[in-house]
């Protein structure tokens, strides 16, 4: 299996001229997954968990198989834990509120990274600032890179939760999620994953890594927009009360008062992306029938390629770890005194797609002594060609630029 016969099952890939760079973003989907959608739609549509009907019934049999698929799929030991979301940003605000509002004290600690994206910061600011608790950071060394020594010191026995990405979404860091949660659980602290940039790449085992919860998007690993995923342990989840309130979340309903439906109803109010969870159910096909470990192999060629040819142009910062065995999938750049967007701009005239901003990473740029940044990412349907036009391009924008650089 090579990569030009996985482009043909990718139809937007496959009918523009375009340099695909910007996966870390959203991926391209394959035809599979848009078969998936439009067959839902074409035989299956009606609303799940609604009706004793048959249509209802097979609707709801496409919602819940998949939710056993994805548990399987990431090793959770009940199909309940599993609850269907937007995407991450509403995961990590349901574990913020429904779990952190309730627990957490004054003078209690929730511990981040400085690498977090926003959707795992700004709802802990909120958290601790309405319940007293503080809200500390672990930064990163020159390698881009938490030290263990980092770790242990900003986690003590004051924190009660640590919410760390799996993979950065602006340096592409793998942090060594499973020493964290060993060391958190030490402490007494429970720990969130956020995966939306792991979990595209590589194989998830919530059990070997003694997550508490974990979230991810499925629009970052071939399904569609608007469908996330929360994981959570079935005895933590069962204590946690609902974030949102409506139909089929509820058991009984009085005037003043009302009981809540069992895991996982009760986390999933109203009526849901019920295409958006097939599509998920299709892209997890897609990726088991691939298996992780060829993607891997077509990432890592290509990433490494990347590495070593981005290197190679002075006039720009990379922002990296030059450790290989511990970066994954995105490379974020800089022409030095050029802005981002205009360099953005001009990759896109010569049709490479990368993301230019501060990619909801804004205390992190910060950190870095920047204001934003080019990023590409990468995927297993990239090539060392799409490299090759990156750096053609990057070529052109310095030229284009260099007289007006200080």
């Amino acid at each position: 299996m090579n990569v030009e016969n996985i482009k043909k099952d990718f139809p937007l890939l496959e009918n523009r001229n375009i340099t695909y760079l910007d996966s870390g973003a959203t991926t391209q989907k394959p035809i599979q997954v848009i078969n998936a959608i439009e067959e839902f739609y074409k035989k299956n549509n009606a609303n799940p968990h609604r009706g004793a009907y048959t249509l209802s019934i097979e609707a709801t049999e496409a919602y819940e198989s998949t939710r056993q698929k994805i548990a399987k799929f990431i090793n959770a030991k009940h199909p309940e834990e599993i609850i269907f979301s937007k995407n991450a940003t509403e995961s990590l605000n349901l574990i913020a509120y429904s779990y952190g509002m309730n627990n957490l004290k004054k003078d209690d600690e929730v511990v981040i990274s400085i690498m977090e994206h926003h959707s795992n910061l700004v709802p802990w600011q909120k958290v601790t600032k309405a319940t007293e608790s503080k809200l500390n950071y672990m930064y990163i060394n020159e390698e881009f890179e938490l030290s263990d020594e980092e770790i242990e010191t900003k986690i003590t026995d004051r924190t009660k939760i640590v919410g760390i990405a799996h993979v950065s979404n602006v340096l592409g860091t793998i942090n060594n999620v499973k020493k964290i949660i060993k060391y958190a659980h030490k402490k007494g602290a429970i720990v969130i994953v956020d995966a939306s940039q792991s979990i595209p790449h590589m194989k998830i085992d919530v059990q070997d890594l003694d997550a508490d919860f974990l979230v991810f998007s499925g629009h970052k690993m071939l399904a569609p927009l608007g469908i996330g995923v929360l994981y959570g342990k079935r005895e933590i989840l069962n204590k946690m009360t609902p974030f949102l309130m409506g139909g089929d979340m509820i058991e009984y309903v009085y005037e003043q008062e009302t009981t809540y439906a069992p895991l996982p109803n009760k986390f999933e109010a109203g009526t849901q992306n019920v295409e958006g969870v097939v599509g998920l159910g299709a892209a997890i096909d897609y990726i088991q029938n691939i298996g992780y470990d060829k993607m891997q192999e077509l990432e890592n060629d290509v990433l490494a390629y990347a590495r070593q040819e981005l290197s190679k142009l002075d006039y720009l910062t990379l922002y990296m770890t030059p450790n290989e065995k511990n970066h994954s999938s995105v490379i974020s750049f800089n022409i030095k005194g050029v802005h981002p967007h205009d360099v953005a701009s001009i990759l896109d005239s010569e049709g490479v797609c990368v993301r230019s901003g501060n990619h909801c990473a804004q205390p992190l740029m910060r950190f870095l002594g920047i204001d934003s940044t080019c990023r590409a990412s990468f995927y297993f349907y990239n090539t060392k060609e799409d490299v090759d036009r990156l750096v053609h391009a990057l070529n052109k924008a310095y030229d284009m630029f260099k007289k007006f650089i200080k």
